[in-house]
């Protein structure tokens, strides 16, 4: 946005280049492998037991499970190339594909289920790939909204969590385990600060867990039981390569339910950069892009071991925010830390007997932070009533299909019963109303144009014939010549830096929204984000301002707003003018 200064993030520590000292990365580490790794382990469990009576492929599916996670937690700290978002974003895998998973397994056994992953990941890659041609579609208040129903679609098992103690257990063990892990938690991060905070979770679960074991519900068996180090027998289903009935039936449930993990990632990278630094930046959706195709490398990996696909964990976003350390040093002690505990089942032991009550109720705070962070996203960029409309129509369909009050006799077994599911339900249908108010919009004028200066007086004699055509005057014509000039020269300024020596294209996208109109510049791509850039001009600077920032000025004072999106290839500047009517009636 263009009006006033950037927002800053005094509670972030440790910026994601920045190095936290080691003991305090390994911590973190610990702690959001603590939060995650009952998940990983258990999604399969559920999946293969509801399945049928396997117990060599369950030991094979968790240990991979495991290692998968680990593997795909670091390639998104390190950021290998394309693939990774350079953040910490915790891989583990996704309940969303509980029930197709379980449908492949008990129709065409394990061998089914690996093909199908392997299958369903290559879409995937296709999305991260074009994500800028679904940049319409995926957006800000599409991710958001997901975001929202993440705590919606996993609260109703945390709440059971809270009171799952053994039946001998004295009755007030589950309810003051809980209340002090929250206590605990929560008095810290809001009375605390300095080392103290960043260690909140922490000390919440150790209290809680001295407080099992007075209990006596803290499960010391299972660590005495369990190996110091050990593998699992091999049972690598291998591939169905027939591509029968069974696979055509299950394939398109597959690959909806990965693309909307997909969003579910596109949420997270979008959330995870709103925390990870202390000035408010322009979300970097080549980030984004790097951290669907981490998660494309994840579910190829799944299926070329045999478990069940994997996905962005959210509440590593809650941890970050919460603890204020984004660095990627914590992201890859954390896939170090999973992939040592594949091999060590006596410490994932330790892990796994922390009582349900204390798990759930430290789950519980995490995303209680990660549904005020949707809304966030959903409202960061400026909401109008038909984003609004969007967010609310979707996230309250989300919570009526997670309940199952919205037609179950139609629904429940729909698709395999993907609706049942929250975040499934309310993504799809802010997808589809995304998608409707992009086909009602007005059609809009474009035209190419080459990446240069002198394409300035055709660029001006195009938006004189577009403003003409919506019956504005020439003020407004002025304005939009001004605001098209000032965007394009402040693009071509670092197109001086690029080697490549491609010569780039210009193409520009005009349509009007009421009394605004829209300019939407898709070009060649630069290191620096636009949008950042005008937020930076409400802040005070020493001596008279650059010459290059003449162009930022002219354009912020014409411009309602601009938004900048950075892809790998392309760069999109979409920027909104008022016209001058509309804004002197709004002033009276």
């Amino acid at each position: 946005m263009t009006d006033g200064a950037a927002d800053t993030n005094a509670r972030v520590r440790y910026e994601p280049d920045e190095t936290p000292p080691f003991s305090l990365c390994l911590g973190l580490g610990v702690q959001l492998v603590m939060l995650t790794v009952a998940g990983v382990v258990l999604t399969p469990v559920i999946v293969i037991k509801a399945a049928g009576d396997m117990p060599d492929f369950l030991s094979w599916a968790v240990f991979a499970a495991v290692i998968v996670s680990g593997v795909t937690t670091v390639l998104q700290a390190v950021r290998f190339g394309r693939i990774g978002a350079g953040y910490v974003l915790l891989m583990g895998t996704s309940g969303a594909f509980i029930s197709v998973c379980i449908a492949a397994i008990a129709q065409g056994g394990p061998a089914m289920l690996a093909t199908l992953v392997v299958i369903s990941s290559l879409f995937q890659f296709a999305l991260a790939a074009r994500l800028v041609r679904f940049r319409r579609i995926f957006t800000p208040t599409v991710a958001g909204t997901v975001i929202m129903l993440i705590p919606v679609t996993v609260m109703p098992i945390i709440f059971n969590m809270l009171n799952d103690a053994p039946k001998d257990a004295p009755a007030a063990a589950a309810p003051l385990c809980a209340l002090v892990t929250v206590v605990v938690m929560v008095g810290i991060a809001l009375k605390a600060t300095g080392w103290l905070r960043l260690w909140a979770p922490v000390i919440g679960i150790v209290l809680a867990c001295c407080l099992a074991g007075y209990f006596g519900i803290y499960d010391t068996n299972r660590v005495a039981d369990a190996a110091w180090i050990g593998l699992p027998a091999f049972a690598w289903p291998g591939f169905d390569l027939e591509f029968g009935s069974v696979f055509w039936s299950l394939l398109p449930a597959f690959v909806f339910v990965t693309l909307v993990g997909a969003l579910e990632t596109i949420g997270d990278a979008v959330g995870i950069q709103r925390v990870s630094w202390r000035r408010s930046r322009a979300a970097d959706y080549r980030a984004v892009q790097g951290a669907v195709m981490a998660d494309g490398v994840g579910n190829l990996l799944s299926g070329m071991t045999g478990t069940v696909p994997n996905t962005t964990y959210s509440t590593s976003i809650s941890v970050t925010e919460l603890t204020g350390v984004a660095a990627r040093s914590v992201g890859i002690a954390a896939g170090v830390i999973f992939t040592v505990l594949a091999f060590c089942p006596k410490v994932l032991a330790v892990v796994l007997a922390i009582p349900n009550p204390i798990a759930g109720a430290y789950i519980a705070v995490l995303l209680a932070m990660l549904f005020v962070l949707g809304m966030k996203v959903v409202v960061h960029d400026g909401i109008d009533y038909r984003n609004g409309v969007i967010a609310g129509v979707s996230f309250w369909t989300g919570v009526g299909f997670q309940n199952g009050l919205i037609f179950p006799q139609l629904f429940e077994d729909f698709a395999g019963g993907i609706l049942q599911n929250g975040m499934t339900a309310g993504g799809l249908v802010a997808l589809l109303l995304t998608l409707f108010v992009e086909l009602a919009k007005a059609r809009p004028r474009r035209t190419e144009l080459p990446f240069s200066a002198s394409s300035l007086p055709q660029l001006s004699r195009f938006l004189a014939d577009f403003a003409a055509r919506n019956g504005w005057n020439k003020r407004m014509a002025d304005r939009l010549e001004t605001a098209g000039e000032e965007t394009v020269l402040t693009l071509l300024e670092r197109e001086g830096d690029r080697s490549d020596g491609v010569p780039r294209r210009l193409f520009l996208i005009a349509y009007r929204e009421e009394a605004e109109a829209v300019l939407e510049f898709i070009a060649g791509t630069s290191d620096e984000n636009l949008q950042d850039r005008m937020d930076m001009l409400g802040q005070p600077v020493a001596g008279a301002p650059p010459e290059r920032e003449f162009s930022l000025r002219l354009l912020h004072h014409v411009a309602s707003s601009v938004y900048h999106q950075q892809y790998h290839g392309t760069d999109i500047v979409t920027v909104r003018v008022k016209s001058p009517a509309e804004e002197a009636e709004f002033a009276s």
